[in-house]
């Protein structure tokens, strides 16, 4: 089933959709009336080629930096250096008419399908609203194409007379992905889009962006931090502590075997997905004084003097990239990881589809 339906083909994005190289987002905060402001570095430099059809990972825990990677890549906020090219467009040297322009080609799904949505506006008005303020359509075509996008997202027509409040939040999650495909665009970030829905509906609407994905060509950016999640829905993985990339790759790699302590940590706080226990000592050290070395070495139990001196770079290593002086360790090491069987490609979970 296409987007549209007349005589013209949907054309289904091809080759890289978004490239980000050495991005960064830094923010000034204010320490009081008579001190210098404090600079806190969100993102340190994270570099990804997101290709059509695929799906990105970003996990890690909570002030990692991927919901500011999500609002840069989304054209919500500037990067504060680097470079993020979009649909084959430099963020950095468009005009704000073209930024804009450009928005209808990067969408979001919120976390929240409670709070995304007008509570006093009808699914309809909703889904239209997009095609009103960036397309020419009258209004008889723009009912059209939200009863199309309806059912694309597995709902009803008559849905579209209906509020927010009369649905379940795996619905409304459901109209928040149609309001998000509204404009055919080629790459949709989904910031913890299944976290706010119970074990059953997550299900649900995964196997719905994965069927989604497949028939569309649509690339994903999706932030997460549950890794059973991530396990069917990705195709690869970077991994952030503390707004860095510490290891990135193929899920496949990542998951059987990883190659940093910190993605073992994670892993092994995963049920399923590790049989070795994992506790991390210590606290996250705060954004704005950050360690000096391997900004994992406070809370890394294999730290030695150089991680504290000393910031690993990200370097290839077993077909992913990993900064980790002592990567070569776990790799010899055999079991370290615990490896865990994964699909050889995004899988989808075996709970049956269904509007929920």
């Amino acid at each position: 089933m296409s987007l549209v339906q007349d005589n013209t083909p949907v054309q289904r994005p091809v080759g890289v959709v978004a490239q980000a190289t050495d991005l960064k987002r830094i923010y000034k905060i204010r320490r009081g009336l008579f001190k210098e402001p404090a600079a806190l570095h969100a993102v340190g430099g994270v570099s990804f080629t997101l290709e059509a059809g695929k799906t990105l990972a970003v996990v890690g825990e909570s002030g990692c930096g991927k919901s500011t990677l999500a609002r840069m890549v989304s054209l919500i906020e500037s990067p504060s250096a680097g470079q993020l090219v979009v649909d084959g467009h430099d963020v950095a040297i468009m005009s704000s008419a073209q930024r804009h322009n450009l928005r209808r080609a990067v969408q979001l799904v919120f976390q929240n399908p409670f709070g995304s949505l007008n509570p006093r506006k009808k699914i309809g008005a909703i889904l239209e609203a997009p095609l009103e303020i960036n397309m020419p359509f009258g209004k008889d075509e723009r009912k059209r194409r939200v009863q199309q996008m309806l059912k694309q997202v597995g709902l009803r027509p008559e849905h579209a007379d209906r509020y927010p409040h009369m649905f379940s939040g795996g619905q409304r999650q459901r109209i928040a992905i149609a309001r998000a495909l509204m404009l055919s665009p080629k790459l949709v970030v989904a910031d913890e889009p299944v976290s706010a829905l119970d074990v059953s509906v997550q299900a649900q609407v995964l196997n719905l962006l994965a069927d989604l994905q497949a028939e569309l060509g649509l690339a994903y950016l999706f932030i997460s931090h549950d890794l059973s999640v991530v396990r069917h829905i990705a195709h690869d993985v970077l991994v952030m502590y503390l707004g860095h990339a510490v290891e990135q790759g193929p899920k496949q790699r990542i998951f059987a075997r990883p190659l940093h302590p910190y993605t073992q940590a994670l892993l092994a706080s995963t049920p399923g997905l590790s049989k070795e226990r994992i506790v991390l000592k210590g606290e996250l050290p705060s954004p704005l004084n950050p360690p000096t070395g391997c900004v994992f070495s406070t809370r890394c139990a294999h730290a030695t003097e150089r991680c504290r001196a000393e910031r690993p770079l990200l370097r290839a290593l077993d077909e992913r990239l990993v900064a980790c002086h002592h990567a070569e360790k776990f790799l010899d090491d055999g079991d370290q990881g615990a490896p865990v069987v994964v699909n050889g490609s995004a899988g989808s979970f075996s709970t049956a589809k269904s509007s929920s």
